[in-house]
């Protein structure tokens, strides 16, 4: 009695390894991994939080503050002034940059191959750029500085440099206001109501003899 117990449990037991085992093989098998993303993507529409960063707004000079800009200037006074006759310090004299041409400078400051070599002249948009993050503007280039990300620090500051030249120029006009984009819902009845139906084109009519039997 006992030794047939031992083998019903002994073939109970092999059975359950065994549905284990198939369990475990199909699960591997028949994996069903959830998508990156969800849902089925519609062209032409962006889904929020999709896209990278939202593109920053151009910067705004009409509102710049050039006593504002003297304060965040001080980040920068470890390595420059912008005082009109100033020595080079570790990064150049700032007096006039406005205008200046780009990696030439003055009073002999020894400027980087990658910024003496971009040409042209500083103006407001470039200098912007150059503030947001140097090493993308110039790559390769010396100065460590981080960038200033806020472009209403951006603006005040340039304006404060403006004000330290000789001929400060006039801060660039107010950007024109975006227009607004049009939802998509509506963008879609618009295109529906513009959109001609299509033309059923009939079976041509049977011809006729117009001659009598």
């Amino acid at each position: 009695m006992n030794d047939r117990f031992s083998t019903i449990s002994g073939w109970v037991l092999f059975a359950g390894i065994v549905a284990l085992g198939s369990s475990i093989v199909s699960g591997l098998y028949f994996n069903d991994e959830r998508p990156e993303k969800m849902g089925f993507p519609i062209e032409g529409v962006v889904v929020e939080g999709e896209g990278g960063a939202a593109a920053e707004k151009p910067i705004d000079f009409s509102v710049a503050d050039a006593a504002a800009g003297e304060q965040v200037f001080k980040k920068c006074a470890a390595c420059h002034n912008a005082d009109k006759g100033g020595a080079n310090q570790l990064g150049p004299n700032l007096w006039g940059v406005l205008g200046e041409e780009i990696g030439k400078g003055a009073n002999g400051f020894a400027f980087s191959d990658a910024l003496s070599g971009k040409g042209g002249a500083w103006n407001f948009a470039n200098l912007s750029e150059w503030l947001t993050s140097p090493k993308k503007f110039a790559p390769g280039t010396k100065m460590t500085f981080a960038g200033l990300s806020k472009s209403e620090d951006r603006a005040n500051v340039i304006a404060f440099l403006n004000a330290h030249g000789d001929s400060p120029q006039p801060l660039p006009a107010a950007p024109a206001a975006a227009a607004p984009a049009a939802p998509v819902g509506a963008a879609a009845a618009g295109a529906s109501k513009d959109a001609k139906p299509p033309v059923t084109l009939g079976q041509p009519a049977a011809p006729t003899d117009s001659k009598k039997p």
